[in-house]
């Protein structure tokens, strides 16, 4: 059982809402645009939560031509208005019944994050939204020690909840305890490697 935090911090993509529809449809077409058709969406799964600079550079672009890119995906995300996206089941109930205080920590910028908790009615939930914001994303413990620094809180004080092996690197490089979400997208056994504090295969086992 998981006892309760003073603070529980949430990766977004494969955690809070299932949004690989949106997300690698919109990679596929800048990939198209690049004139690659051969990389597959279980690959590109696996990158949700990672930087997009990471995905392109192992796919061999030039370093010169990646930051187009990622602006181009950028456009087209925003412009698609995540109609393929959807939340988890028990994902509302979960914030409802939780206690605590309550932010994000993703890789996405703080106003997408925004936009996407306030287009599902989740951002009443939350006490603050954080974003990477101009810093290094996970695995980085950046996006973590911001929420703790603006909520004032301790690391010990903190539960990081995330799908992918970068939310668990990032809390524990952080100090704070980690919990594995096991119906995302990310690789279980890698997660296992960061060795997280608890693993949950429902948002209702947050619950005390």
């Amino acid at each position: 059982m998981i006892p309760p935090f003073p603070l529980y911090l949430f990766d977004l993509d494969g955690t809070l809402v299932d949004s690989a529809a949106d997300i690698c449809g919109t990679i596929q077409q800048v990939l198209h645009a690049c004139g690659r058709r051969d990389v597959s969406d279980a690959l590109l799964r696996r990158y949700i939560g990672r930087h997009l600079i990471d995905l392109f550079t192992d796919l061999e672009f030039p370093p010169e031509s990646i930051d187009q890119m990622v602006a181009d995906y950028r456009a087209i995300y925003t412009a698609g208005g995540h109609v393929n996206t959807t939340v988890y089941p028990g994902v509302v109930e979960m914030l409802r019944g939780l206690g605590g205080l309550k932010s994000t920590a993703t890789t996405k910028g703080t106003p997408t994050t925004r936009v996407i908790l306030e287009k599902f009615d989740l951002i009443k939930y939350f006490n603050h939204v954080q974003g990477t914001d101009g810093f290094p994303a996970k695995p980085e413990p950046d996006v973590i020690l911001k929420s703790l620094e603006i909520l004032g809180v301790s690391p010990r004080e903190c539960l990081m909840i995330g799908d992918a092996p970068s939310d668990m690197e990032a809390g524990r490089r952080a100090g704070v305890q980690t919990c594995a979400v096991r119906y995302g997208y990310g690789d279980l056994e890698a997660m296992a490697g960061f060795k997280p504090d608890f693993w949950i295969d429902h948002p209702s086992e947050l619950i005390h």
